[in-house]
């Protein structure tokens, strides 16, 4: 049955997780704008929602077949996502948060994250109305 609703929801489930996790990055980053030494970090979108998948960008996911040992998705998918932000203008305290460009980034991921939120919403209450007959 998960399996059913996994491919009824598609990629939209796993790219909630990934904007929560980006979300929480960049907050981190933005709270630590004026700590010293302190690097800025972001998620490559597309490895992380790979990752997320059980697939690497570009290549196709591998079946489980009968003798195959059980397991989650490769360890070190997210830090394989996790990227060190280039800074515009480096600081004298080698601080690389640029408050401004963390703020951009984290009000287009709320906005991202709601979407997604929305969209979702519909496909559950289609399914809802497909149960209940409404």
């Amino acid at each position: 049955m998960s399996n059913s609703i996994d491919s009824y929801l598609g990629v939209h489930a796993r790219a909630l997780s990934v904007e929560a996790r980006r979300t929480e990055l960049l907050a981190a980053n933005i709270a630590n704008a004026d700590t010293p030494n302190f690097k800025a970090r972001d998620l490559d979108f597309r490895i992380a929602l790979a990752g997320a998948g059980g697939a690497t960008p570009g290549n196709l996911p591998m079946q489980a077949t009968q003798g195959s040992l059980p397991g989650g998705s490769p360890a070190g998918i997210e830090d394989a996502a996790l990227r060190y932000r280039t800074p515009t203008a480096p600081s004298l305290d080698g601080n690389t948060v640029d408050e401004h460009l963390e703020q951009a980034a984290f009000a287009e991921n709320s906005v991202r994250y709601q979407a997604t939120l929305t969209l979702l919403s519909g496909k559950f209450r289609a399914l809802m109305t497909a149960i209940t007959g409404q």
